[in-house]
């Protein structure tokens, strides 16, 4: 029974403790709407940030959902464990998106954005709202993170040639390795979502599936080198767009 197919389970063997989960997203999301409040929050925000917040996550629905899936035919079965066009498209499109818009924020709206159209377009909205919490703090919440961390140059991508943000003079030589490195671990960071926060928690509390650690830990591992590789790839990508339209 449950809400909305939200079954509301926290009894499932092996599953990671509810607090746990609460004090990461209380402390996370408050680190970024503290810091986010010195940039204006959504008041800071212009009209062509939403524009390409909205093209971005319909874009993003169309590549994760309809392109990714014909190119993952294509990729050898051997490899389709850390290989997945759609997911990868995913990384490349919102890193564009965050590195043009550089505010707090625009990783956690792009991903509530993504998660309601695909409900429309593909899932359905069974199990929501919890799915949009999941999406937009966890990836999104990443990408915000590291443009707080970075004070808005995300990816290095400077709009004038002086040193500001306290980031030096070698970050504005070296823009392309920082765009690398930022998004890199970036990448990274996206590893850890599908395989901890859903199997882990989400996963089981929304339809009591099994928790399966073994499972986890290789499906994280095994999501890493691509994810790392393509965050890279994206970091640059993203870098390139901003300069070309002037960001």
């Amino acid at each position: 029974m449950g809400f909305n197919g939200i079954g509301a389970d926290l009894s499932v063997p092996g599953m990671i403790p509810w607090e746990i989960i609460v004090a990461y997203f209380a402390i996370a999301l408050g680190f970024v709407l503290y810091y986010s409040r010195k940039t204006g929050g959504l008041k800071g925000y212009k009209t062509v940030d939403f524009v390409y917040i909205g093209i971005g996550a319909a874009f993003t629905v169309v590549w994760e959902f309809f392109v990714g899936p014909l190119l993952d035919k294509i990729v050898p079965p051997g490899l389709s464990a850390f290989i997945g066009f759609g997911f990868f498209g995913r990384i490349i499109i919102l890193f564009i998106i965050a590195g043009l818009v550089r505010k707090p924020g625009v990783g956690m709206l792009s991903l509530a954005i993504f998660d309601i159209l695909g409900d429309i377009f593909h899932y359905g909205f069974s199990g929501e709202p919890i799915f949009v919490f999941y999406e937009a703090l966890t990836y999104g919440l990443f990408i915000d993170i590291a443009i707080t961390i970075r004070r808005g140059n995300l990816f290095g991508n400077f709009s004038t040639g002086k040193t500001k943000n306290g980031i030096g003079a070698y970050a504005q030589k070296h823009q392309e390795l920082f765009a690398a490195i930022t998004g890199g671990i970036i990448g990274f960071t996206w590893a850890f979502p599908d395989p901890f926060f859903y199997s882990g928690f989400f996963g089981p509390f929304l339809y009591g599936s099994i928790v399966n650690w073994q499972k986890i830990l290789i499906t994280f591992a095994e999501s890493i080198p691509g994810n790392i590789i393509f965050g890279i790839i994206a970091g640059l990508i993203a870098l390139r767009v901003a300069r070309v339209l002037g960001q």
